[in-house]
């Protein structure tokens, strides 16, 4: 019970602050910080049951969410016609060669012996692949490149509502994971983080110098998304009805009919603003109960229990009969595949898909900070420090400046020193959250919610 209270405390202190942020800031940057926490909690998910189940260290989170972002260019957007027609045949047929290529080595991996002939004739199959990928796609892709580039430049995608792409990019990142699974599991826990971030940085490369994909660096605009826009919505007529009943009194004190025009004109604007972002917060309110009521229900399971059998002790668990090999793949898959879903939400949220954002920094390792701020090992713990990171990610700055600005007001605003410090306080979200893992592991180690212990 008193875990219980532990972690409801936490969270009502946690959406306390959110509501200060709507009170004294604006409703409308409380409902941004909040819905980018649920996203940071789905990602945190993502990579607790990773590390908190299992001990795989993952540093390719960044590749993952990139790729949950593709998701939504490939699903969402509408095919562009023209680019398909000059190139899209042989990019099918080059897909078909990647399949090609993974049957035949598999096959080869399979009919063939370990032996120096089975690596030659794999690598005899890479290259000739790769020859013939080079020799199809070449030409394709300088076509559909040339497709009014400034507009267009690439295939497009499907056309389909874009909440499919959250389930495309669940599969894209599970796809991924599981090659570079079967190639880098078995490292061990400092090579297998170094693998991954690798892998990750050559993911997001490559998205950013394919444009025949996903317009690479010159990024897509105007995704679709599961929420009015807030234009349409000030035009709508119920909408302006139902903001001038929600703020009657206010509007009633006002005697010049343009004045109270105007003054409703605003407030229609913000209204909308902040009903967008509510329907965003609904939707992905429900995906992270669902993750989280799944991953519980796993983490006390006889599943759950054998991971962490596996996590404590590897040797142990392979001498019980466990296949280690298989379980740490299935929740290397399971864990980056959320983490996809995670990235299609952020793209969705935004409305663009930027490559060139995707940076380790941001996308790696301050996901790292909230788990191990959180604390690994409690779904709930991982959720909170998502909360808790990056709420000081976005308020450190406003706050810096605020406490900048009341020590320096006896200096001149030309003030060298306070321009410096003025000028910096964007900046301060380092040190805060800096600062906030060294307290976290110098004073409490295990995280603000720490792993509950299970007994049997």
């Amino acid at each position: 019970m008193k875990q219980y209270l532990n972690v409801i405390t936490a969270y009502l202190i946690m959406f306390t602050l959110i509501i200060l942020v709507g009170i004294f800031q604006s409703w409308s940057l409380a409902l941004t910080i909040l819905n980018y926490c649920l996203i940071s909690a789905v990602m945190t998910i993502g990579a607790n049951i990773q590390w908190g189940y299992a001990g795989l260290i993952n540093f390719g989170i960044m590749g993952y969410t990139a790729l949950g972002g593709l998701a939504v260019v490939l699903v969402s957007v509408a095919p562009v016609g023209e680019a398909w027609s000059v190139g899209g045949l042989n990019m099918m047929i080059c897909l078909g060669v990647i399949i090609g290529i993974v049957f035949s080595i598999r096959l080869t991996l399979k009919k063939i012996a370990k032996s120096k002939k089975r690596n030659y004739l794999i690598a005899v199959i890479i290259i000739i692949g790769i020859l013939l990928l080079r020799l199809i796609s070449a030409p394709a892709i300088e076509s559909i490149e040339a497709v009014e580039p400034a507009k267009t430049g690439f295939l497009g995608g499907l056309g389909l509502p874009v909440l499919f792409s959250w389930i495309a990019g669940a599969f894209l990142a599970g796809g991924l994971a599981f090659v570079v699974g079967k190639v880098a599991l078995g490292l061990r826990a400092d090579y297998l983080a170094i693998a991954t971030l690798l892998i990750a940085e050559i993911v997001v490369s490559i998205i950013k110098h394919e444009d025949w994909l996903a317009r690479g660096v010159k990024n897509v605009i105007g995704l679709k998304r599961p929420a009015p826009y807030e234009i349409n919505l000030q035009q709508s007529p119920w909408f302006i009805d139902l903001v001038e009943k929600f703020h009657s009194g206010k509007l009633a004190l006002i005697n010049s009919v343009s004045e109270k025009q105007e003054v409703l004109n605003q407030l229609v604007i913000s209204a909308s603003s902040v009903y967008v972002k509510l329907c965003f917060t609904g939707l992905f309110l429900t995906v992270v109960i669902i993750l989280l009521i799944v991953t519980q229900k796993a983490l006390y399971s006889p599943w759950g229990r054998m991971m962490r059998a596996i996590r404590d002790n590897e040797e142990a668990a392979g001498a019980m009969g466990k296949n280690v090999v298989k379980q740490h793949l299935l929740i290397f898959i399971l864990g980056s595949a959320i983490v996809g879903i995670a990235g299609a939400m952020m793209v969705t949220n935004d409305g663009l898909f930027t490559p060139g954002s995707y940076r380790p920094m941001r996308y790696t390792f301050v996901i790292w900070v909230m788990v191990i701020v959180g604390g690994t090992g409690n779904n709930f713990g991982a959720i909170l420090g998502g909360f808790v990171v990056w709420f000081l990610w976005v308020e450190a700055a406003p706050i810096a400046l605020f406490f900048i600005n009341l020590f320096t007001a006896h200096l001149p605003e030309t003030n060298e020193i306070r321009v410096h410090l003025i000028n910096s306080a964007p900046y301060f979200r380092f040190l805060v959250i800096g600062t906030a893992l060294l307290v976290i592991m110098r004073f409490r180690p295990q995280g603000i919610l720490p792993e509950k212990i299970i007994k049997n």
